[in-house]
């Protein structure tokens, strides 16, 4: 395997990619458990889309995962599980036990018919059963695809359509804080607007009471009967592992394709590199949700590859109180610590006593995912989680990247505030202009590609590969198109400055949004903001921020001009905001994704075409945003 372990294993490595890309990965893939090796490295590119990795190699990633562990750690930690309830004991998983429960799980499956190639809905919380169904999937040879517990019937039923699913697994009901989600209601109420599903399994983890359908079957006991022996099935490298679906601009959901020895690689190789767990003793936490790539990649599979111990949170982070990461963090001595910069926002906006009540001292590596981190969110997760003691990597990948493309490597390559830095070796970067020319020098600031086929990439929109290509091949053909805007910095440094949707043009300089919000963030009275672009008469493009306060703005001329200043200071007057408007809350996805497009069609005066709202986290504040909007 590749371990880099200091900045001349990192330049030498980087170097090996580009002049030797089969010895590279044949390094990072000569300690997994092959069926049969491969032999020929890559095929396919940019142009054809025809892209294959490994592809005469057979392996099941499960074997990997699970079954080479097992010879000298079988009784090693694999999960913690902490329940939502504080009060609830947590369950310690071996890797033994782990392997026991995924194949009785793929034999239940197997029992209910499913076979190799069939897809596989899980529509779950973050239970220990979620993790053992992925795996059983993986391990008979059948398509995983999670849909995160949030989603509405109607966005449930849409995804399982997509993707012809014959099994829906489920629970009762899901713990979030202090509410329980009803997901059987919502997987009955999805059922009436699919024909593809032939079983409905049913996990209690609430002991709710639910109504019964047709096609329900008992998890509880249809396990308690299955076999513990299930030999992993043979699998091609190019066969699918599974289909994630994401947001995409048309408003219908795009179904990722991930396949199987790529992603493999990809998931093992940028997880060692990036945290960098030394010690046995090290435990990794990432608190995504499986419903999600970041779920998918860094904890279902990249820590499980690596033979490490991480934690498993089915709650939130502010229940019972905004204390509840750190109290768990001390509880399992996390050492590496993986989360959003939302969840950051939200938590420094609290009482810093709830923090300073816990002991952090386990901690080495701090993570952020999911967005660009702001730099006051950035200094204070710096100050008072790490206490300036533990590196930050702040990742930049999406669910098409599979894993991780560009981070600073922990206690390796440098950090510096809201930059990504390096991408890893084996990847291949640039920053082109609007025509497509390609960006040569540093201090420059374009849209970012890649520039060559990487094996953790998706293969295509599952059903769709004219939208695969149209999406992400058109608009710069012959590379990879990210969406995200960036720049490079003197050193060659990368800080992606957000979508490209999300950059906003005021009498023709290109401003991104994730620029003015840091900006705007500085001032010690603002939770979170958001911005986006208006049609302005004379600019072009006005700058709109909707603002979370920390409490109520008396004097709210003032606080305006504060924020003006404040973003004219950092980035020009050219980039303050016209229109500043203070909100209790932003529109998110279930993720804490903020939907710009919503608050882009309220400042439009467009409120008629919102679209539905009624799968965000907080349906309620775009009701409120429209009443108070200018």
């Amino acid at each position: 395997m590749i371990r880099i372990k200091n900045q001349s294993d990192f330049d030498n490595y980087t170097k090996l990619a580009k002049e030797n890309p089969e010895a590279f990965w044949k390094e990072a893939t000569k300690e997994f458990v092959w069926k049969k090796p491969w032999s020929k490295l890559q095929s396919g590119d940019f142009n054809d889309l025809d892209i294959k990795w490994f592809e005469d190699a057979e392996l099941n990633i499960t074997e990997n995962c699970l079954d080479r562990h097992l010879k000298n750690n079988a009784n090693k930690t694999a999960i913690i599980y902490e329940p939502n309830n504080p009060h609830e004991d947590p369950q310690q998983i071996t890797y033994k036990q782990l392997h026991e429960n995924v194949c009785k799980t793929a034999n239940m499956f197997k029992d209910l018919g499913i076979k190799k190639g069939d897809v596989i809905c899980f529509y779950m919380g973050m239970v220990p059963e979620l993790l053992y169904g992925v795996l059983a999937s993986a391990r008979m040879g059948a398509i995983h695809s999670v849909v995160f517990g949030g989603f509405s019937s109607k966005a449930l039923a849409e995804r399982i359509n997509d993707c012809q699913a014959k099994l829906l697994v489920t629970n009762d009901g899901s713990n979030r804080g202090n509410k329980t989600i009803a997901l059987k209601q919502v997987a009955n109420d999805a059922l009436e607007n699919t024909t593809c599903v032939k079983h409905l399994l049913v996990h209690k983890r609430t002991n709710e009471e639910f109504d019964k359908h047709e096609l329900d079957q008992d998890w509880d006991k249809l396990f308690s009967k299955a076999s513990s022996d299930f030999p992993a099935v043979t699998m091609k490298a190019e066969d699918p592992l599974f289909i994630l679906y994401t947001s995409g601009s048309t408003g219908k959901p795009k179904g990722l394709m991930h396949t199987t020895a790529g992603y493999m690689t990809y998931a093992q190789y940028s997880f060692d590199n990036v945290f960098q767990m030394q010690d046995d003793s090290d435990v990794f936490w990432c608190t995504a949700d499986i419903g999600w790539i970041t779920g998918h990649t860094y904890f279902s599979y990249g820590p499980l590859l690596s033979g490490v111990t991480q934690v498993m949170f089915e709650g939130v982070p502010t229940w019972p109180d905004g204390g509840r990461f750190w109290e768990v963090v001390d509880k399992h001595k996390v050492s590496h610590f993986y989360t959003a910069p939302t969840a950051i926002r939200a938590l420094e906006a609290l009482d810093i006593e709830l923090v300073n009540k816990h002991n952090l001292s386990s901690l080495k590596v701090l993570g952020s995912v999911g967005e660009p981190i702001n730099e006051e969110a950035w200094q204070w997760y710096n100050k008072n989680i790490g206490k300036n003691n533990c590196p930050i990597v702040d990742t930049w990948w999406q669910t098409e990247t599979g894993g991780i493309m560009i981070s600073p490597l922990a206690h390796i390559t440098e950090m510096k505030p809201c930059y990504a830095i390096n991408p890893l070796p084996g990847i291949e970067p640039a920053l082109v202009d609007t025509e497509g020319k390609i960006l040569e020098a540093n201090d420059v600031e374009g849209n970012l590609i890649i520039k060559k086929p990487w094996p953790g990439m998706a293969r295509t929109v599952y059903g769709d590969p004219e939208r695969y290509k149209s999406t992400y091949f058109s608009t710069y053909p012959g590379f990879y198109f990210t969406g995200d805007g960036a720049k490079r910095d003197e050193k060659g440094n990368y800080r992606i400055i957000g979508r490209v949707d999300d950059v906003i043009n005021v009498s023709g300089h290109r401003i991104g949004t994730a620029e003015v919000e840091n900006a705007i963030n500085e001032h010690e009275s603002v939770v979170e903001s958001a911005v986006v672009g208006f049609p302005h008469e004379i600019k072009g493009q006005g700058i709109y921020a909707y603002v979370i306060c920390t409490s109520e703005i008396k004097d709210k001329d003032k606080f305006k001009k504060q924020i003006t200043d404040l973003v004219s200071d950092e980035i020009g007057r050219f980039a303050k905001p016209e229109k500043i408007q203070i909100v209790s809350g932003l529109p998110k996805t279930r993720s804490g994704k903020i939907m710009r497009r919503i608050l882009r069609k309220v400042a439009e005066k467009q409120t008629d075409q919102l679209g539905d709202t009624s799968t965000l986290l907080n349906p309620e504040v775009v009701e409120e945003i429209i009443q108070g909007a200018q």
